[in-house]
């Protein structure tokens, strides 16, 4: 039996273009949302020269599911990373301890699998720090906002001052987003409907 050949540097990054299709659809990049994740991520590769790590090996993992896949595709081909891609396995211990490490961070197991599957989607891009700290944080400000935003429109919250605190730490634990989002996502982002909006139909005196 003839062994088979190693997969190449090109066969990688076509296997990872093909599951982060599967995962955000087939949307173009345009100039404006090159600009933005360039200027929010870091290029796979430039990453792995900072960090004295194997761009392929890095590739492996993610299509192992061992670590993230990117959060773009930049219309050049550079795969878009986070800075701190490998932060979390490092503070678990390495990616072999990184699941159980981030999926213990929910006292649901069930729920904890999901996250675990969302984290490695790459569409964590709401987030800029993504933490298990920070996905529960925002989940919180999230449904807290709505519920703030009820009961103002309800007449039973007389003061919105608790709404614009909710609004402004959400504000700051989620970055500005792109075009590419909305058309990924299906629809408005988490800051246009949690801050911008709120902020508009609740201005400040």
């Amino acid at each position: 039996m003839t062994p088979e050949a190693p997969m190449t540097e090109t066969d990688l990054k076509q296997q990872i273009v093909e599951r982060f299709q599967e995962v955000n659809g087939d949307h173009p990049m345009t100039d404006a949302d090159d600009v933005y994740v360039s200027a929010q991520f870091i290029a796979l590769e430039d990453l792995c020269a900072v960090h004295g790590r194997e761009a392929d090996a890095v590739r492996r993992l993610m299509l192992g599911r061992l670590l993230p896949l990117p959060g773009y595709l930049r219309s050049d081909g550079a795969e878009m990373v986070p800075a701190d891609l490998f932060a979390l396995a490092d503070e678990a211990g390495g990616v072999d301890r990184l699941e159980a490490w981030f999926t213990a961070h929910w006292a649901d197991p069930v729920t904890g699998e999901e996250e675990w599957d969302a984290y490695l989607s790459g569409q964590y891009v709401c987030l800029h720090s993504v933490t298990p700290a920070a996905i529960q944080r925002k989940d919180h400000l999230t449904t807290a906002i709505g519920a703030a935003a009820n009961e103002l429109d309800a007449g039973s919250a007389r003061c919105p001052e608790r709404l614009h605190a909710l609004v402004d730490e959400l504000d700051a634990l989620v970055p500005a987003f792109t075009a590419y989002d909305r058309l990924r996502f299906g629809g408005p982002t988490s800051r246009d409907t949690c801050v911008d909006a709120m902020r508009a139909r609740f201005p400040r005196p």
